[in-house]
């Protein structure tokens, strides 16, 4: 697990996840429960996201280099097709669950 220190609006929080190995980064949050860990995947670009598969809504984290949300979103089970606008480092994917209720809160204001 890694522990990542998130800049959004001024205000700084941390999110716990787990980094991806190139092959982890394929499948993300596919066949898992909503119980499953927070996913960071690091491989920069400006590719989108999928959620086949994936029964359970998430919140989509896409971060700069210095782990300053660009962009967020709530993906639904089965959306065809999510991009962000513009380049990004990284992107955490967090199930929407109990223990991420804090953080999921937050980019709901």
């Amino acid at each position: 697990m890694k522990n990542i220190r998130v800049g959004f609006k001024g205000k700084k929080f941390n999110i716990k996840a787990r980094e991806l190995s190139l092959p982890g980064q394929f499948i993300g949050l596919m066949f898992r429960s909503k119980e499953t860990r927070n996913l960071l995947f690091n491989l920069p670009g400006k590719w989108g996201i999928h959620s086949f598969f994936v029964f359970f809504p998430f919140l989509a984290l896409w971060l700069d280099e210095k782990n300053n949300v660009l962009e967020y979103k709530i993906v639904r089970p089965f959306t065809s097709y999510v991009q962000p606008k513009d380049k990004f480092a990284k992107l955490v994917e967090i199930p929407i669950n109990e223990k991420n209720k804090s953080i999921i809160g937050f980019f709901r204001r």
